[in-house]
């Protein structure tokens, strides 16, 4: 049972069930949702390998979400570029937008980060909301061209937009999962324990931070075009703070600091989400109390709290197996002793 709880075999366990999902289900609003899911799991995933693994909290996330999403928009759009370009282009973008923010709001930190990004994330929004000739304003964008063709291969469909988002959640997931078990992801653990105590071993903490903070925009950025195509209509609203916290929330229940929480935070909010959509606004008097019970009870989510239950029967069973071998000893020498004695 506990290697089952294994990160590992839990992600490989939601990859095949996600690559044999559209077999599954014939439903084309199921697969929607699901993809619409994956789309945010890639996001969840860089806002985790800057708070989670970190240890500094943006709260501008979904303003990179949005950059990525209008980037693509306007470069398809009005530019009237070819998909795969405008793309990569809407990388960049955002990327280097990640860049030149992380230079001014990495001189802070803890809360102070927090509140500044908070002020970025929103600045973003206003820019989009604001700027009728450019962003379309309230009305946003309408008429994003879906994904364009590789070769033979189309994406007009539910199904293959769902496999086209998937190679990019795994693209995303593979990646994370080589940095956070490189040198790279050591250093940024141990800049998220104590800053100092790495400074004082020779970490160049600000370039490290910087480049994870770059890192984390991109993949924001990712998700954020992926999501404009898939819609095809984007407004103001997916840059608003709220995007963010539901971006958190999902960290947060999944688990913050894991390489599977993004994927089971999202997945299960998202469906928990869809499941009580009659209840409209007062579905939050349903979440609230159990995201409260959950981070009293699991503050590293659910699948920190897999990862804290294995390690505790670890020990006990380890805690067991030296009780055992002391009293194994402790009855050899008194046997011993007894020989002795009668000899």
């Amino acid at each position: 049972m506990a290697n089952l709880l294994k990160q590992r075999n839990v992600i490989a366990v939601l990859i095949l069930f996600a690559i044999v999902f559209p077999f599954i289900t014939n439903n084309n609003y199921l697969i929607h949702i699901m993809t619409l899911a994956f789309i945010w799991i890639i996001a969840v995933y860089g806002l985790n390998l800057l708070a989670g693994y970190t240890g500094y909290l943006s709260l501008a996330h979904a303003g990179f979400f949005a950059i990525g999403a209008y980037s693509l928009a306007l470069l398809t759009t009005k530019a009237q570029m070819n998909y795969w370009l405008a793309f990569v282009l809407a990388l960049i973008i955002t990327s280097v937008l990640g860049l030149l923010i992380g230079l001014i709001s990495l001189r802070t930190k803890e809360h102070f980060f927090a509140i500044y990004t908070l002020c970025v994330g929103y600045i973003i929004y206003l820019v989009i909301d604001k700027w009728d000739s450019l962003t379309g304003g309230v009305r946003g964008l309408i008429g994003i061209p879906s994904p364009g063709n590789i070769g033979p291969i189309e994406f007009n469909t539910p199904v293959s937009n769902y496999y086209l988002v998937l190679f990019f959640l795994l693209f995303t997931i593979l990646v994370v999962y080589r940095i956070v078990h490189s040198l790279s992801g050591r250093t940024y653990i141990a800049i998220r324990n104590s800053e100092d105590l790495a400074q004082t071993i020779g970490i160049n903490t600000t370039r490290n931070k910087l480049v994870v903070f770059v890192i984390s925009t991109f993949f924001a950025g990712l998700a954020g075009a992926l999501y404009a195509s898939f819609i095809r209509f984007i407004g103001p609203d997916i840059g608003y703070i709220t995007i963010t916290f539901d971006l958190l929330t999902y960290l947060i229940v999944g688990g913050i600091g894991t390489l599977s929480g993004p994927v089971i935070g999202t997945i299960l909010l998202v469906w928990v989400s869809q499941q009580l959509q009659f209840l409209q606004d007062y579905r939050m008097m349903i979440f609230g109390p159990i995201l409260t019970l959950l981070v009293i009870f699991y503050p590293r989510g659910i699948s920190g709290g897999f990862i804290d239950f294995r390690a505790k029967r670890k020990e006990k069973k380890q805690n067991q197996s030296n009780l055992n071998q002391n009293q194994q000893m402790i009855s050899a020498q008194e046997t011993s002793a007894a020989s002795n004695k009668n000899g």
